[in-house]
């Protein structure tokens, strides 16, 4: 059974996940989490995840310096993000790396961290589809997420955001 969420309980606060790649959906959704953090007082976990499938068939010293340059490669991605959202809104971040399937981590996140309270994630807007993440949510295939799911239309622009968070 799924921990309790806390954050709105004394000494917690509302936090905002977020999934950090290099998409351009991740804007979308990290400037809504910045703007709904602001204004209800709270924060934004920004999560990356290292997808190293082929790292363990790789000779040790080829598998470590795989690790060390995703590792690397996400460090800086969370650098900038964790800059938009201090400067889209003011709002703490927390980061967070992780290696795994995207799915299991975004899972194991929320569950360790009972202040998270909504997963935020955007839709794509090309032809390919909203993407894999939110083609996984629905077929179902969360349904036992114990957070809320907010999806933000990968096509709306900061004014319109704002309007809305």
């Amino acid at each position: 059974m799924p921990r309790r969420r806390q954050s709105h309980e004394p000494g917690h606060r509302r936090k905002f996940l977020v999934l950090a790649d290099d998409t351009p959906e991740c804007d979308r959704a990290l400037y809504y989490a910045a703007r709904r953090a602001a204004r209800t007082g709270g924060a934004v976990v920004l999560l990356a995840v290292l997808q190293l499938e082929e790292a363990p068939s790789q000779w040790l010293g080829v598998a470590d310096l795989m690790r060390a340059e995703a590792t690397d490669k996400a460090e800086a991605r969370l650098d900038l993000l964790s800059a938009r959202a201090e400067g889209i809104a003011g709002v703490d971040t927390e980061r967070v790396v992780r290696e795994g399937t995207v799915a299991d981590q975004i899972l194991a996140v929320i569950e360790e961290d009972e202040d998270i309270a909504i997963l935020v994630l955007a839709a794509g807007t090309g032809k390919e589809g909203p993407g894999p993440l939110i083609a996984s949510l629905a077929k179902g295939m969360w349904a036992s997420l114990p957070v809320p799911v907010t999806l933000v239309p990968g096509a709306l622009s900061d004014s319109e955001i704002d309007a809305l968070a």
